[in-house]
């Protein structure tokens, strides 16, 4: 399925409304789950139900939209942390951010898992860059000396997923984010014995 950045510029006044609707579902959706009627987002939104169909033709693509947007900005602020002054600080940013990231759009994730849609096929180009842009964060700082040089981009990808999954099971409601973070980076520290033979 091909999402509204695969087709031509839009104008502003059709951006705004476009913007509007991914806004409106993604509060609609993070309430209610995923059975909140189209015309009803449109109805949030202040746009007609043809303009929301023009967009998004299917709650599919409504959901796939919102998926692309939050990896965009992802991808930008990993980008945009690749020359802040702290190496270290930017590479746990990118990081942080993608799991509170991950718990938001959990919902969104298994709803289209759930109607036979792709996910991963659709977003793998986004999700592969986001990613390209954590290895560089972690190429920088491991540069700087400041984090371990024994870890790979796979080994923190890993990690970083056994945390979202962790936090998305049921028993994990005791799981606090900002510890598992907390211990997630202080292993990544230069310094860390690494512990491995």
């Amino acid at each position: 399925m091909r999402v509204q950045a695969d087709r031509q510029p839009l104008r502003a006044d059709a951006r705004r409304n476009r913007q509007r609707i991914l806004d409106a579902a993604r509060q609609a959706f993070a309430a209610e789950g995923r059975s909140v009627p189209l015309d009803e987002i449109a109805r949030r939104a202040k746009v007609g139900p043809g303009t929301l169909y023009r967009h998004f033709p299917t709650k599919e693509a409504l959901f796939e939209a919102i998926i692309h947007e939050r990896l965009r900005l992802l991808i930008e602020q990993a980008r945009a942390a690749c020359t802040a002054p702290d190496p270290a600080g930017a590479l746990f940013g990118a990081i942080d951010a993608v799991v509170a990231d991950a718990q938001a759009k959990a919902e969104l994730i298994d709803a289209l898992t759930g109607t036979g849609i792709d996910v991963h096929g659709s977003v793998a180009a986004m999700a592969a860059e986001l990613r390209h842009e954590i290895a560089r964060l972690l190429e920088r700082a491991q540069e700087h000396g400041v984090v371990r040089r024994d870890v790979g981009i796979g080994e923190v990808m890993a990690l970083l997923g056994g945390v979202i999954v962790a936090l998305r099971q049921p028993g994990g409601a005791g799981l606090v984010p900002e510890r598992a973070l907390a211990v997630l980076r202080d292993g990544l520290r230069a310094g860390c014995a690494a512990g491995v033979r």
